[in-house]
């Protein structure tokens, strides 16, 4: 498995056709880094951790992350340490392999998700609950 070339399974292929289709948004990668994201905010640990990449969908690193290939390298950097995996290619590219797929199958299963409005609003509520989280128990004046 290698950070070069992220391929994905059939069902997360007929997943993100469902997706297309419900968003309006025309390109696998942009889905997959709202599907990475989502997935990586999730601070449990994916029940899923074989993934078969049989479909023909594949993309490059540079495809998938854009611009901001060193942030998503961090963050799935970052993910590996706090699931107390070694920072290895293999093992940031397994987890990127997880996270995706995971995020994938969730967004897929959000009935709510009708337009590209609908994952803006996801996410704004991910966001708040992370908020939440993070400074929630802080006294006011530490905030």
């Amino acid at each position: 498995m290698s950070l070069d070339t992220i391929r994905l399974s059939q069902p997360a292929k007929d997943h993100l056709v469902k997706l297309k289709r419900a968003t309006g948004i025309k390109n696998w990668n942009v889905l997959c880094r709202w599907a990475l994201a989502f997935s990586l905010a999730d601070p449990s640990t994916p029940l899923v951790k074989d993934i078969v990449t049989d479909s023909n969908i594949e993309m490059t690193w540079k495809t998938l992350t854009g611009t901001f290939g060193d942030v998503y390298l961090s963050l799935l950097k970052q993910r590996c340490a706090v699931d107390g995996e070694p920072l290895a290619e293999e093992s940031v590219s397994k987890i990127l392999s997880i996270h995706l797929h995971r995020g994938i199958g969730y967004l897929a299963g959000r009935r709510e998700l009708a337009d590209v409005s609908d994952l803006v609003s996801m996410s704004m509520a991910v966001v708040k609950e992370l908020k939440n989280n993070i400074f929630g128990s802080m006294p006011i004046m530490a905030r």
